[in-house]
């Protein structure tokens, strides 16, 4: 309970707190004086000097930090939780093991296995191995109805393991697509900064043209860039949890064929 309320809270707190990070980061760091010619932050930046160029990309900047931060965070969290998941050594080898133990009848030691390989998969294993030899001591269930128990345990012990995988998943997918409609936002502010500046009277300000389409090219990128990242790690963790389920569904398989061939 104690470990559901921490994820719970840890989802929670982590774009405030990535959000106060980014404003922090775009205030003083990159809106730092030093950074702009004269020492004002209202003057272009210094040729070169990316902080003050990437200052220049208006509020929608820390916004799409925020985003950033956000997708980092989660792929940390996600690259240990599903690490955690696939438990120690080879998913694969422990499957086969598994399959091979059944298959000279070590029940006992397949157990063992399990709690010292741990994780998503071998917590299924586990509770589908004591189904098994719940079944194997009942007298009154017939052989359909023990090898349906038994399959029905796989499908219950699977579906309580991938709520844990898939969670912040929708966070990273969502992200994929908001920055980079934040950062066509800031695109559309920026060229509309940019054609006011052409649209005075008289010879165009060059400084407020520049910034605007400073700010529209900046947004674009870093939206893009965020975009990017985020898809690229949403696809690395699913195809994760893909092979970790087929692996579930194998030793599930295995499981299942070997009590019906013993009981043939």
């Amino acid at each position: 309970m104690k470990g559901k309320n921490f994820k719970l809270n840890f989802s929670t707190l982590v774009i405030p707190i990535a959000f106060i990070i980014a404003v922090m980061v775009f205030k003083f760091i990159m809106g730092a004086s030093e950074n702009f010619q004269g020492g004002n932050p209202e003057n272009a930046a210094l040729p070169g000097n990316y902080f003050g160029t990437i200052y220049k990309g208006g509020f929608i900047v820390p916004i799409l930090m925020t985003l950033l931060l956000t997708v980092i965070t989660f792929v940390i969290e996600r690259y240990i939780a599903i690490s955690k998941a696939a438990g120690k050594g080879s998913v694969s080898d422990f499957v086969h093991n598994i399959s091979d133990l059944l298959d000279k009848n070590k029940l006992d030691e397949a157990i063992a296995v399990c709690n010292d390989q741990k994780g998503s998969v071998a917590n299924v294993v586990t509770s589908v191995l004591g189904k098994y030899k719940t079944v194997e001591k009942d007298n009154t269930l017939s052989k359909e109805q023990k090898i349906s128990s038994i399959q029905k345990e796989v499908e219950e012990a699977t579906s309580l393991e991938l709520p844990a995988l898939e969670q912040n998943l929708v966070i990273l997918a969502t992200i994929t697509s908001l920055s980079t409609l934040v950062g066509l936002l800031g695109t559309v502010m920026g060229m509309i900064r940019a054609f006011s500046a052409l649209a005075n009277a008289g010879a165009p300000d060059s400084v407020a043209l520049a910034e605007g389409i400073s700010e529209a090219l900046i947004n674009t990128a870093f939206g893009i860039g965020t975009a990017a990242v985020a898809m690229i790690f949403y696809n690395f963790f699913t195809t994760k949890i893909d092979k970790l389920t087929y692996s579930i569904d194998e030793a599930g398989y295995s499981i299942v064929n070997s009590y019906a061939s013993k009981h043939s």
